[in-house]
C-alpha cells in the first residue's frame, strides 16, 4: 500500500549563485510550477563529491506549490539548473493555514485549469 500524495510541498534546491537562485525562482512562479519561491541568503555547504570533501557557498531556494505539480516542477528545476546533480528535495506540508494553502492550490493551477 503506498501512501497518498501530499496536497502540498515545499521543494528546496541549491544554486551557487543569487542571481541563478532569483532565476530559478521566477521561472517557476511564471510557469505555475510554485505559488511562491524563496530565496535564503548564501550558506556554507559540505558535501562529498567525486571522493573528495568539498566546501562552497550556495543560495537556497524554497517553493511552495501542490503535489500535482511537483513532476513539472522537478522537470523545470532539472533542465534548468547548472548541476549536474541538483538537490532537489521535497517535503511534505502536513499542516496550514488554509487560506494560504487555498493560494498555493489557486496559484499553481495550470493555466488551461484557469
Amino acid at each position: 500500500m503506498t501512501a497518498p500524495s501530499p496536497a502540498w510541498l515545499t521543494v528546496l534546491t541549491t544554486i551557487d549563485s543569487e542571481e541563478r537562485a532569483r532565476e530559478l525562482a521566477q521561472g517557476a512562479v511564471e510557469a505555475r510550477l510554485a505559488a511562491c519561491a524563496q530565496v535564503s541568503a548564501p550558506v556554507i555547504s559540505v558535501y562529498r563529491w567525486q571522493n573528495a570533501i568539498e566546501s562552497s557557498e550556495e543560495w537556497q531556494v524554497l517553493f511552495k506549490t501542490a503535489g500535482e505539480r511537483y513532476e513539472e516542477l522537478e522537470a523545470y528545476l532539472l533542465q534548468e539548473h547548472d548541476y549536474e546533480n541538483p538537490e532537489i528535495i521535497a517535503v511534505p506540508v502536513v499542516r496550514g493555514s488554509a487560506r494560504y494553502l487555498g493560494w498555493v492550490t489557486a496559484e499553481t493551477a495550470p493555466a488551461a485549469a484557469l
